[in-house]
């Protein structure tokens, strides 16, 4: 793939942050902003994706209310804890 000159505007703060790890780690500074653009891409598009599908099962009526969820996580720990919202498991929705 060929590179492409992409010119961007930051604050002379995050021009000496980029000149001070360019030096750091013998590296140019455009390299260094290339790398970190590069790896933020990756999350950004990641994230996006997540929130395009969550809307788009919260528009299929897929979701589970503010309320429900907000009642469910306030009864943790007591003796009336509440069902998960949606019939899952508590230990899949705290992703363990």
């Amino acid at each position: 793939m060929s590179p492409t000159i992409l010119t961007v505007q930051v604050d002379a703060s995050v021009n000496e942050r980029l000149e001070r790890l360019a030096k750091s780690t013998g590296r140019t500074r455009d390299i260094v902003a290339a790398e970190l653009i590069n790896g933020s891409l990756d999350v950004y598009e990641w994230q996006v994706e997540g929130i395009q599908q969550a809307i788009s099962s919260f528009d299929r009526g897929e979701g589970i209310s503010h309320n429900d969820v907000s009642d469910w996580v306030a009864s943790w720990g007591s003796p009336t804890e509440k069902p998960v919202p949606g019939g899952t498991s508590r230990t899949v929705a705290e992703g363990a």
